[in-house]
């Protein structure tokens, strides 16, 4: 039984651990939420915020791990189970849709498993927020249409939801929820599957910049 002191301390890492989160400085992340774990075992939500920057780290090992800690100490049976399918092997009805409609569009394998990969990564990033999936179907439309984005192999809004008969106003706001979530940007590295990534571009054009402006103020 953690001490009123460890509790307090916990809640403190805890709370720099959701900062760290934010600013996407992860590993800083996983540091201390695995510290508040450890200060006060008994807290769920250490462990659920542990998962979460794990999965953004991809370390999917650890994630579940962390999520098999947070299934052992918390008490809301209607959060626990949907955190334990994510421990089942069989596809739910959301991957199963999406699987078939972007086949059946000739999306290739890699492409595809970024949009299952998204929807993992959402499921265990939206935390103790509801998600109501009584609707699979806008919620594929909208992996679709934000993994086509990524990789360049967009379509027309009401095209995909017309695919997966969905409306288009909510594989719209589930879209921006996808994005804003996972904090999605162009040419994720996450969900990326072409050759070249372009901002490896921008990344080596900062590093020159960098560099140059190194020399520039030598004297």
């Amino acid at each position: 039984m953690a001490s009123a002191s460890d509790k307090r301390k916990a809640a403190q890492l805890n709370e720099e651990g959701l900062l760290h989160y934010r600013r996407w400085e992860v590993e800083d992340a996983v540091r201390t939420f695995r510290q508040a774990a450890e200060l006060d075992p008994n807290e769920p939500d250490h462990h659920l915020n542990l998962a979460r920057a794990l999965a953004r780290f991809g370390d999917y090992e650890e994630t579940l791990r962390a999520l098999g800690n947070f299934l052992r100490t918390e008490s809301d049976p209607a959060l626990t189970e949907r955190f334990e399918r994510l421990f089942g092997n069989a596809m739910d009805e959301v991957e199963l849709l999406l699987t078939e409609v972007m086949t059946q569009h000739e999306l290739p394998l890699d492409v595809i498993g970024a949009a299952i990969q998204m929807w993992m990564e959402y499921r265990i990033a939206v935390g103790r927020r509801p998600l109501d999936v009584s609707d699979p179907a806008p919620w594929a439309a909208a992996l679709d249409l934000t993994v086509r984005k990524v990789n360049f192999r967009e379509a027309p809004l009401r095209e995909i939801a017309k695919w997966y008969d969905a409306r288009s106003s909510t594989v719209r706001k589930h879209h921006m929820d996808l994005v804003k979530t996972l904090d999605v940007m162009p040419c994720d590295y996450r969900y990326f599957r072409g050759n070249q990534n372009p901002l490896d571009k921008l990344v080596e054009a900062a590093a020159m910049l960098e560099e140059l402006e190194e020399r520039f103020r030598k004297l």
